[in-house]
């Protein structure tokens, strides 16, 4: 399957993103490892987890449409946030993808999800914190956070996030808020 999945990548998303997403891959495992879940889905999740990334607007919202999700006017202003949901979709249908583990682990790395499961969470913070993201105080802060605690490390990685949506002046998503509040309440 590893295989397969890196031949479509090669097909469909720059080398720099493959990159990304092969230290988002490395990182999962290494997590996943030490709070003890299944490599195997960590690594899978890694590596798909960004499928749709370079789909345009339009595809994304079709799909997004086509399979019901929720859209809402955040979602329509910038499609590009629905990339993860999509991107599950795509290791459904091209892949043939059925662990729900694996599916919700992909759609929730970008936007999180109250109530995510430990793997979701692994995924999320592997998406934020991989070595490529680059080397930081507050990325090691982070990084050091993951291993200590998850659900804390996600409520600092949405804060990380927010900071840097609030002085790019984009668009924040409410999942996110709802997320790091999740995170935050749980921690």
């Amino acid at each position: 399957m590893r295989a397969k999945v890196l031949a479509w990548l090669n097909e469909n998303v720059p080398p720099k993103r493959i990159e990304h997403i092969l230290g988002v891959e490395q990182m999962a495992i290494e997590l996943a490892g030490h709070y003890q879940l299944d490599l195997d889905t960590a690594a899978q999740a890694g590596l798909m987890h960004d499928l749709a990334k370079y789909f345009k607007p339009k595809r994304l919202l079709e799909l997004a449409q086509a399979e019901g999700l929720p859209i809402d006017e955040v979602d329509l202003a910038a499609p590009h946030l629905l990339h993860a949901d999509v991107s599950a979709i795509v290791a459904r249908r091209e892949f043939g993808v059925t662990d729900p583990e694996i599916l919700h682990a992909i759609a929730d790395h970008t936007l999180g999800r109250p109530g995510m499961s430990p793997m979701s969470c692994i995924i999320f913070l592997a998406d934020t914190l991989e070595a490529g993201r680059g080397d930081t105080p507050e990325l090691q802060s982070l990084r050091q956070l993951s291993y200590q605690n998850l659900y804390k490390a996600v409520w600092y990685a949405c804060d990380y996030s927010l900071e840097y949506l609030l002085s790019t002046r984009c668009l924040i998503h409410p999942r996110t808020i709802l997320t790091r509040n999740w995170a935050m309440t749980i921690s």
